[in-house]
């Protein structure tokens, strides 16, 4: 089996790169240089592709279309997910009890139950949740008590 050389190595992280141009960018991450700014709102990227995945939130341009049902989309990554829905692909299996999933996102989520990991938690009270929006609505539970 051929390995491609890798003779560019970032001394920060120790990852290796087959071009000088690809050590360069990389570097970006570690200095904050974000070389490609977008016009419309001033926010820089480190990769030029990334930029032009955000000019998509100004100009409203979804180049990725559903053949099944016509739903367009600003990612292809995104319209992949999507067609999930439409094949019942769910590729994302859980290793504790086998359940599957469309998103990997969602099996990471699943798999907190299995775990007990709880990330977001209350200031106010202590209690822990798998998800921001879940804590977010059991804050507001807190309003108006601390009056």
């Amino acid at each position: 089996m051929y390995r491609e050389e890798k003779p560019f190595t970032c001394t920060e992280f120790g990852k290796s790169f087959t071009q000088i141009h690809f050590l360069k960018t990389h570097e970006w991450i570690h200095t904050g240089e974000k070389p490609f700014t977008c016009t419309e709102c001033g926010k820089g990227f480190t990769k030029k592709s990334n930029l032009k995945k955000h000019e998509r939130i100004h100009t409203g341009e979804k180049p990725f279309t559903c053949t099944e049902c016509g739903k367009s989309f600003t990612e292809k990554s995104n319209l992949k997910t999507h067609e999930r829905n439409h094949t019942g692909e769910k590729p994302f299996t859980c290793t504790e009890c086998g359940k599957s999933f469309t998103e990997k996102s969602n099996l990471k989520k699943h798999e907190m139950n299995h775990t007990g990991e709880k990330p977001f938690t209350c200031t106010e009270c202590g209690k822990s949740f798998i998800e921001k929006r879940s804590l977010k609505t059991h804050e507001r539970s807190h309003k108006g008590r601390n009056l």
